[in-house]
């Protein structure tokens, strides 16, 4: 959703809050829309308010999508009044008299007279107990010249441009089908002479019925079946069945365990499918045509369209259209494949849980792209990168175009130490950047990282990508040699609990993301990348690949990496001496020949 306030505070409970538009507010009769969100906390709140606001925008949408009338209505109107007409007639000639019921009338007229009960020879007393064996007698005659004389003055109306005579059928369209449309309004008047015109056809057609010929077609060319389905209505879900509410019991259940930035960061995508059919639709009602649909946006939908302002206020369809004309850069497939995938991963749930049939998002995935897989760096491209402004000293340590800049000020925070952890260790950023002060110890003689969403906490929090993710980690020797545990040291007398304070999490709850992003250009800054291949994560594969040059296989130290099921020693740290003297020779076995560090030694 887009970075506009709609959030209120009223006492200590916060209430989404939306100005209702001017051009809707004489429909909704009201300026503002206004709903508790029943909470005290704001993180909560601010997660309740977004489906708030996007089924609001999707009612204003809605609402003005009603207020001018498109082709399908024109068409509906025209033949639901010209098919009613007839049906009324129909009707109308079935509930008439027939010869019997008048002869029945006839015989029980004269025998009142037999018996006396019609006496005198005055006009009145006679015509009022003959009247209703005259109506019968006429009944076809009456109405026949009834809708004669409506047709002549329908033709007469038509032609001088008046609507009096159709302006309650007209209105009442209008009504059942949930349009507004103001009578003084041209839509009106046309929507009005298009109903005349197919009420002439009707009676036209009733007086052809009259003769006896029931295989009268219409002859103006306007009234005719529709050729377009008729608008449909806003689909609303039975209590417990809508999106919204499926989607926060996903949360609560959290099927496959996964990391709470990871739910975090599905249910925004899921957010974004919901924005296209609306938070009250059903979860049933989910088919292949709305993946489809959503994922054809996804692919036409800017990066960071959030961040626009030009985007701002915009539904997705409405930013989609308008990057037609701004043109910039859309999601990759890649990203269009994670958010498939979130919602993939919900409807799998669903479908266990009997909300919907089957998975529509089944086989929606686009073809994986072709591209260049992260390559881990060579000798000469770390001797080169280690010498680089960023290690070496840099004009500046605010902006990155400044760091890639030769220059006295050293940098050693978490981007000094960051890519040299995972240089030495193949651990991931996020999970280095996320360390405690007291993640790193001493363990049977031993210095340790350990990777764990237990422990002392901190103001970014901590996370793993899985539960094996959490694992204990050496320290390598040369992360000693170039200084790491003085590092450590001196955090230990601050009272900070964070390893790196300068660590932190993007919007999305995802640490060093915006870090990982900037790494990138800068190698691009300083020549060492063109294109792709190389990343922050070429540390990371660059430490497979030691190990394999090692001559250990990819099971023997998968573990290492956070590729292993969860354990008890993952999340707590506490293993044998022995297991750890294994780890310690595994993780000593990292070695770059050619690599030259003793620049960066403290």
């Amino acid at each position: 959703m887009r970075r506009i306030s709609y959030l209120c505070k009223r006492g200590s409970v916060y209430y989404a809050r939306m100005d209702v538009p001017e051009d809707l507010v004489p429909i909704l009769k009201r300026k503002t829309k206004k709903l508790s969100l029943k909470t005290k906390d704001e993180k909560e709140a601010k997660r309740r308010l977004l489906p708030v606001i996007a089924e609001w925008q999707r009612e204003f949408e809605d609402l003005r999508a009603r207020s001018t009338l498109v082709s399908a209505d024109r068409e509906h109107a025209v033949w639901d009044l010209y098919t009613a007409v007839l049906e009324r007639d129909e009707t109308e000639r079935a509930t008439r008299p027939g010869q019997a019921d008048i002869d029945a009338a006839t015989a029980e007229l004269l025998s009142r007279a037999d018996r006396g009960e019609i006496k005198g020879f005055d006009p009145l007393a006679i015509l009022d107990v003959t009247l209703e064996l005259q109506v019968a007698q006429k009944a076809g005659e009456l109405s026949s010249n009834f809708r004669k004389a409506k047709l002549a003055d329908l033709r007469k109306h038509l032609a001088k441009g008046e609507t009096a005579l159709v302006a309650h059928e007209v209105d009442e369209f209008l009504r059942q089908n949930r349009l507004f449309v103001d009578r003084s309004t041209p839509e009106w008047i046309s929507l009005a002479r298009h109903t005349m015109r197919a009420e002439i056809e009707a009676l036209e057609r009733t007086l052809e019925r009259d003769a006896g010929n029931y295989g009268g077609e219409p002859r103006d060319p306007l009234v005719r079946p529709p050729t377009v389905p008729r608008r449909a209505e806003p689909v609303t879900a039975s209590p417990g069945e809508s999106l919204l509410e499926a989607l926060e019991a996903f949360r609560n259940e959290n099927p496959r365990s996964v990391s709470k930035s990871r739910m975090d960061e599905s249910c925004r995508d899921i957010g974004i499918f919901m924005d296209i059919v609306g938070p009250k639709f059903p979860v049933s009602k989910i088919t292949k045509k709305h993946v489809r649909d959503w994922k054809m946006l996804l692919m036409k939908y800017p990066v960071r369209a959030t961040e626009v302002v030009a985007f701002r206020g915009l539904n997705m369809r409405q930013t989609v259209e308008m990057n037609n004309d701004l043109k910039r850069p859309v999601l990759s497939d890649r990203t269009v494949n994670r958010y498939l995938s979130s919602l993939s991963a919900f409807c799998a749930w669903a479908e266990v849980n009997g909300y919907i049939a089957s998975n529509p998002c089944s086989g929606m995935a686009l073809p994986k792209e072709r591209r260049a897989k992260t390559l881990p760096f060579t000798s000469e491209q770390l001797n080169r990168l280690f010498k680089s402004p960023l290690f070496a000293g840099a004009q500046s340590d605010s902006q990155w175009r400044y760091i890639s800049r030769p220059g006295n000020v050293l940098i050693r925070d978490h981007r000094f130490w960051v890519p040299l952890i995972m240089l030495f260790s193949g651990a991931r950023p996020g999970e280095i950047g996320q360390l405690a002060v007291s993640d790193v110890r001493r363990e049977h003689g031993h210095w340790i990282m350990h990777i764990t969403t237990e422990g002392d906490a901190h103001a970014e929090g901590k996370s793993v990508k899985t539960a094996g993710s959490m694992r204990v980690i050496p320290i390598h020797p040369e992360l000693e040699r170039l200084g790491f545990l003085k590092y450590h040291a001196a955090r230990l007398n601050t009272s900070d609990t964070q390893l790196f304070p300068g660590a932190r999490r993007n919007e999305r709850g995802q640490m060093m993301a915006d870090f990982s992003r900037e790494f990138g250009k800068y190698l691009t800054r300083i020549g060492l990348k063109e294109g792709r291949g190389l990343s922050l994560y070429s540390f990371r594969h660059g430490a497979a690949d030691a190990l394999r040059r090692a001559g250990y296989l990819d099971s023997q130290f998968g573990f290492i990496l956070g590729h292993t099921e969860g354990s008890m020693t993952g999340r707590y740290g506490i293993m044998p001496q022995g297991m750890l003297e294994q780890r310690v020779e595994l993780v000593n076995a990292i070695d770059y020949p050619g690599l030259v560090l003793d620049h960066l030694v403290a």
